[in-house]
C-alpha cells in the first residue's frame, strides 16, 4: 500500500492505526478473486417458517458453515439466505437440510448464475 501510494510505511501504519482508533475501520477481509471465486455455486433461498418456530430454525441454520447471510424479510419469505457451497450436489443437499428442519414449511431457490454488481467488503 505505502509503495502503491508512494509513502513510507510508517506513515500508512500510522494512518491505519488511527483510522482503526476512531472507529473509521472496524475490521478487514478478504476477498477471493480469480478461479477460487469461481469454484463455488450460491443460491438466494427463500424460507417460510411455522408461527413462533423462527429462533429455532435461525439457530439451526446458523450451525451450515455455507450460511454467509441470513436475513429476516418482509413479502412472500419469512427469511431470505445466501448460500455458497463447493458444488451443486452439496447445494442440493444443503437445500433437503433445510428443508427437513423442524418448523421449515417452505423453501424457494435461485441459483446465482452471474454477480453482476458486488459491493460486498
Amino acid at each position: 500500500l505505502a509503495r502503491k501510494l508512494g509513502v513510507a510505511r510508517t506513515t500508512v501504519v500510522a494512518r491505519l492505526a488511527r483510522l482503526e482508533g476512531n472507529g473509521r475501520i472496524v475490521g478487514y477481509t478478504a476477498r477471493l478473486g480469480g478461479d477460487e471465486a469461481g469454484r463455488s455455486v450460491q443460491a438466494f433461498v427463500g424460507i417460510t417458517v411455522s408461527p413462533k418456530a423462527g429462533r429455532e430454525v435461525v439457530k439451526r441454520l446458523s450451525e451450515l458453515p455455507e450460511l454467509r447471510q441470513l436475513a429476516s424479510v418482509s413479502g412472500e419469505f419469512d427469511y431470505m439466505a445466501l448460500l455458497r457451497a463447493d458444488t451443486t450436489a452439496r447445494l442440493d443437499a444443503l437445500l433437503d437440510e433445510i428443508g427437513d428442519i423442524d418448523g421449515v414449511l417452505r423453501t424457494n431457490s435461485s441459483v446465482v448464475l452471474a454477480l453482476r454488481v458486488d459491493r460486498q467488503t
